[in-house]
């Protein structure tokens, strides 16, 4: 007889490597298909086994197996070294402090989600060591005595003139605010997913403890909004982590009514939420307007649109320069043209004779493009991620200088 933990399905991969062969069962193979976490198709050979291969997403997932099983779990392992990919993490959220060494202890830890656990854990204990923030927070009830002011539209409506209960509204001063709500629910979703170390879940555990009288956030509503403050300074760092768990983590149903429940990070965002990060805070004070994801249209009727990584503005406040980041050069006998043809695009609709393209791959050389009878110069640059932030930032100055030499046709 096959014991439970022997029926157990784990699946490691690397992202970006060649596909792996294995056997899965047919329904966790065709929710794998059907989902967007992993290439998954079956072999054509040989039935039971599947061919999986991960993309830019890493981390890892829980799928459940039918008829209640133990899940299967799927781990995928970044190609960048997890302090790496920390910093990258670290710098796009807050470029202020988030990225210095030492902010965000990972380097014990090999795997992603136990270090973005520990992550997170470590800055929560700090921000919470001095007892949770409180705020004020707007409270609306049916109350036996008047407190704050009533609400006398909804008397009427639900009280039909009765005097009790009289429907009010106060403002509240309590630790039920967004920022401690934000934190319950990344407790909550860390301590839900595969791979947490048994050390830093019981850390998680007392983390949750101090917030016991936060409410959590429910499934399927929105984050609340909240704004870096003076008053709640010794949060940032923990907020920032936290919202990237609950962005990253979030259980889904796949059309064949599997649940797949985990984290993942997709390199390609993180990647360009680093570069444009980076160039904006290049360019910050020096008289240009750095914006991301600026919407500009392709054609006369404005029909087509499209949205360019990164543009730079000048004083006069017309484009100057134009970047798109790409994490992934595709190969050779793919379609690497694809690249070009967009920032050709992009170059020719804002009136540039540049264009930058910012890859992730090693320490490649810088390539220049002329393209025929148009005079538009395409640039591919290369980062090296394995290297100290110091050394990448170097580099991204770098591709700033080139930006402001950019003149408009």
């Amino acid at each position: 007889m096959t014991s439970a933990a022997e029926s157990v399905v784990s699946v490691e991969l690397v992202e970006y490597a060649p596909a792996t062969r294995l056997t899965l069962p047919d329904a966790v193979g065709r929710a794998l298909a059907a989902s967007d976490i992993v290439d998954a198709t079956p072999d054509p050979y040989t039935p039971g086994y599947w061919l999986l291969r991960a993309g830019s997403k890493v981390g890892a997932v829980a799928v459940a197996t039918p008829g209640g099983g133990a899940p299967a779990t799927v781990r995928v392992t970044p190609k960048v070294p997890i302090v790496r990919l920390f910093f990258l993490l670290g710098y796009s959220l807050d470029p202020k402090r988030s990225w210095r060494d030492g902010e965000v202890e990972v380097a014990e830890h090999r795997d992603l989600l136990p270090a973005l656990a520990h992550a997170v854990e470590r800055q929560m204990d700090r921000a919470l060591r001095q007892g949770l923030l409180q705020g004020y927070r707007v409270t609306e009830e049916a109350a036996l005595v008047v407190r704050g002011r009533i609400r006398e539209a909804e008397q009427i409506r639900r009280r039909f003139g009765a005097m009790l209960p009289i429907e009010v509204a106060y403002d509240e001063f309590t630790t039920d605010i967004p920022e401690n709500r934000i934190l319950r629910t990344a407790v909550e979703r860390l301590l839900c997913l595969p791979g947490v170390p048994r050390d830093v879940r019981r850390r998680l555990l007392h983390q949750r403890t101090r917030l016991a009288d936060v409410a959590a956030i429910v499934g399927g509503q929105p984050i609340p909004n909240w704004l870096p403050t003076r008053l709640n300074s010794r949060y940032h760092q923990a907020l920032h982590l936290a919202r990237a768990v609950l962005d990253g983590s979030s259980p889904e149903h796949t059309p064949g009514g599997l649940r797949i429940d985990g984290f993942l990070f997709d390199m390609n965002k993180l990647f360009e939420d680093f570069v444009t990060v980076a160039l904006r805070e290049a360019f910050r004070g020096t008289g240009h307007t750095a914006r991301l994801q600026d919407s500009h249209h392709l054609d006369q009727a404005a029909a087509i649109r499209m949205r360019p990584d990164f543009v730079l503005y000048g004083a006069d406040g017309m484009p100057s320069a134009v970047v798109d980041a790409k994490y992934k050069a595709e190969k050779r006998h793919g379609f690497p043209d694809a690249d070009l043809y967009q920032m050709l695009a992009y170059c020719t609709a804002l009136g540039l004779p540049e264009g930058h393209l910012v890859y992730a791959k090693g320490n490649a050389a810088h390539a220049a493009h002329q393209v025929r009878h148009a005079g538009i110069v395409i640039h591919q640059h290369a980062l090296d991620l394995d290297q100290e932030p110091a050394g990448l930032l170097a580099d991204l100055e770098k591709v700033a200088e080139r930006l402001v030499n950019t003149s408009r046709v």
